[in-house]
């Protein structure tokens, strides 16, 4: 070919060619490959409470949570007693992430001075793409071990090897996420009262329900509801658990403010100590605050 600029123009027009048609080879392949990922639901709710109840939740692993959990007296109490404020019950938990499908955790309670060492697992997640999963199951189960002093135990000694002080729960709880502001959650629930030798096994059965709507970016609805038949609340004087509040996201904390009217906030105390009606206005106000602490050394690293 006689102009060489010529030639070359169309060496180069050729090479583009090739390459576009390369790359569009490669994002169908790309995007083949996309429909076929699986893809996780995240965060179905902020944090591992929903209120007084467990969540769907499991702490990541080589993560350790410092939950602090505070209720105030009830709002009926008058202006004697700043409507309630005077009062306070408070529980301290740590929860760690042994992986993220298996959380361990304590907690240290004044209601009742009870202390509470439990264990969750991820049995299933919500998913879809190459792999459907409808909804989210984890694993609960705990032992409540009652260490306040009584008539027969002034006190309050050798509580550890005395089954009537100890009282232990198993629940499935079951959660979807319907969108990006609706989460739903169910948790089957079995709760084995501590007995003296002369009783029958105590067990009363329960259940949960659940729901997260998020109002904006950092601010969340909750509520939660746990159903007791009536023949099984009757010898306790106990009602069913109502909590509403609001998660409000701020940095490496998780703020929870609710109202409800139950004092204790392990499964225990509020199935079988709720004495106080939503109708009567025997409403405590409360809050979570949640913090995480990262062991994990690369992730460290990486914030660097």
């Amino acid at each position: 070919m006689k102009n060489p600029l010529l030639l070359i123009s169309l060496l180069l027009l050729s090479a583009v060619s090739t390459v576009a048609t390369a790359q569009d080879d490669l994002m169908n392949l790309l995007n083949a490959d996309s429909a076929k990922l699986t893809r996780v639901a995240s965060a179905t709710f902020k944090g591992t409470r929903v209120i007084n109840g467990h969540s769907v939740e499991t702490v990541k692993g080589k993560h350790l949570d410092f939950i602090i959990s505070h209720r105030f007296g009830r709002l009926n109490a008058g202006a004697q007693e700043f409507f309630g404020l005077d009062a306070a019950t408070i529980r301290l938990g740590l929860e760690y992430g042994l992986s993220d499908r298996l959380t361990v955790g304590i907690g240290r309670s004044s209601f009742q001075k009870t202390v509470d060492v439990f264990g969750k697992f991820r049995l299933l997640r919500q998913s879809e793409g190459a792999r459907n999963v409808p909804v989210s199951v984890t694993l609960f189960a705990s032992d409540a071990i009652v260490t306040e002093p009584t008539v027969a135990n002034a006190s309050g000694a050798e509580y550890f090897n005395n089954m009537e002080r100890q009282n232990f729960t198993g629940q499935m709880i079951i959660a979807r996420k319907f969108s990006e502001r609706l989460s739903l959650q169910l948790a089957p629930t079995l709760l084995k009262l501590g007995k003296t030798a002369d009783e029958d096994d105590q067990i009363v059965t329960a259940l949960g329900v659940a729901g997260r709507f998020k109002l904006s970016k950092r601010v969340a609805l909750v509520a939660e509801y746990y159903y007791v038949p009536e023949s099984q609340r009757k010898p306790f004087g106990s009602y069913n658990a109502l909590a509403l509040g609001f998660d409000i996201e701020t940095g490496g904390h998780v703020f929870q403010l609710h109202f409800t009217n139950s004092q204790g906030m392990i499964e225990k105390q509020f199935l079988t100590n709720t004495t106080g009606r939503w109708s009567n206005g025997d409403i405590h106000y409360g809050f979570n605050i949640s913090r995480t602490f990262s062991f994990d050394k690369k992730e460290r690293k990486a914030s660097y």
